[in-house]
């Protein structure tokens, strides 16, 4: 299922922190290891360019395989826009050998669990077994990387679940086209601004050709991460990915030529009414930096963002607690993107609160928050969270496969993903302020509102 980034959520996002990874990446049966305090990582590469990481966790005798394509709904082009989701439900199709459902069915014989989602950036599939299932999964999914079979009867069969799957998440309530159009106001020109399941119009315009060459294009090696975690380690692992991966033809390292996003120079608004809505909605997102600029801001806009979300914050505080006319408020950065991150802020009104008196509060509180600054003991209980939040992500094998192959599939390296708690701790409270001051430009945001249908206040 698509992997939606959330950019009027109800709910505020506090980014998962990145526990600490230590790796090298080197050739083929010449590997690094190194202990970090949590848990140890070992990175190869195979002679057909196929990154590997392997994150050695022995508590329990289960291990996650995720397998990334740098593939994602950012890389299509106008006239096949949601073709990365419509390819992660072919490869559940079956292969010249292994038909139909035997792919889940042997996982299912282990006990294990498997699914797939795409992002903007990338697309994954993934299966958790015991470990000693995990030649059995390595070899299933290197057989869907290179025997795909994509036939006419199962290829429109898809295309009618992807219709069924468009038509109950988006269009059968009124938040899916408020965000779509919230997306489409906050990017000018970037592919972000498209959703990744495609609009309805692409989706029954596919054509059997048009999966064909996306698979034939990027499903191959020099564009895979195989990322590898929990009860094994690389010498484990290097000679079955040798066996499987190893052997497949590297194929051509796509590169991802992108539409560049122009300066911005003037807020947008969308305003969505709808007779479904019975409560109205209030949200504004500030294009952001995101991690892969590497100037310094998102490890500051992501303790800005947990500052502000946190009940005991501001917005809660001054919007919820002090003036009453909110009943939850918070704040959001999404910044684990390849390109573009966004910033935002959102609240959700009391049964008697006018939406213009709730936007008036909103910018006179940001207003004060940029000009009295951000407090030190703010942004060290903030420090405090994120790192509790980088121990709480070791109890999953999934997460930590997730938090290395998500890193590296948008172009981080290891060493970045690896020093990522170390930047959050050396965050001063000038930084934060700064950051906040920068990316708070109205000129560079979209402000969305819900409304119900009969309410013509604005």
């Amino acid at each position: 299922m698509p992997d939606k980034r959330r950019l009027f959520g109800s709910l505020p996002v506090r980014l998962q922190a990145i526990a600490r990874l230590v790796a090298g990446s080197v050739a083929l049966f010449s590997s690094a290891a190194v202990a970090a305090p949590d848990f140890q990582v070992d990175t190869a590469t195979l002679s057909n360019g196929m990154e590997i990481a392997v994150v050695s966790d022995h508590r329990a005798p289960i291990v996650s395989q995720l397998l990334y394509y740098r593939a994602g709904s950012a890389d299509e082009h106008d006239g096949n826009r949601g073709i990365a989701h419509i390819l992660e439900h072919m490869m559940f199709q079956g292969t010249s050998t292994v038909p139909g459902q035997e792919y889940r069915d042997t996982i299912a014989s282990f006990g294990g669990r498997e699914n797939a989602f795409t992002s903007a950036d990338a697309t994954s599939y993934w299966q958790t077994v015991g470990r000693e299932a995990l030649e059995v999964v390595m070899r299933l999914e290197a057989d869907r990387m290179q025997n795909l079979v994509i036939d006419e009867e199962s290829f429109r069969r898809e295309v009618e679940v992807v219709k069924e799957e468009r038509r109950s998440r988006y269009e059968t309530s009124p938040q899916g086209p408020f965000g779509e159009a919230v997306d489409a106001a906050a990017y000018l020109a970037h592919p972000y601004r498209y959703p990744i399941i495609g609009y309805m119009h692409h989706i029954e315009a596919f054509t059997i050709d048009e999966a064909r060459d996306w698979y034939d294009r990027w499903y191959a090696p020099a564009n895979a991460i195989l990322v590898i975690a929990g009860d094994t380690t690389l010498a484990e692992v290097l000679p079955l990915a040798e066996k499987y991966y190893g052997v497949i033809p590297a194929g051509v390292a796509q590169t991802r030529d992108r539409a560049v996003e122009p300066p911005q120079l003037a807020e947008r608004r969308v305003i969505v009414r709808d007779e479904r809505v019975r409560q109205p909605s209030f949200g504004r997102s500030y294009l952001a930096p995101s991690r892969t600029a590497r100037d310094g801001m998102a490890p500051a806009l992501t303790i800005a963002a947990d500052i502000l979300s946190g009940s005991t914050g501001p917005l809660y505080q001054g919007l919820v607690v002090d003036q009453g006319i909110a009943a939850a408020a918070g704040a959001y950065y999404s910044g684990d993107a390849r390109d573009w991150g966004r910033f935002g802020v959102w609240m959700s009104p009391n049964r008697d609160s006018d939406v213009a008196v709730m936007e008036a509060a909103m910018d006179a509180l940001l207003e004060q928050i940029l000009e009295g600054g951000i407090s030190a003991e703010d942004v060290a209980r903030s420090q405090n969270s994120i790192n509790s939040a980088m121990i709480f992500a070791r109890d999953s094998v999934t997460r930590l496969a997730r938090l290395v192959g998500g890193g590296l599939s948008v172009g981080l390296t290891v060493a970045e993903i690896t020093g990522w708690t170390d930047e959050i701790n050396a965050v001063t409270a000038a930084d934060v302020t700064a950051a906040l001051r920068q990316v708070l430009d109205r000129r560079q945001s979209v402000t969305g509102l819900l409304l119900p249908a009969e309410d013509k206040s604005l």
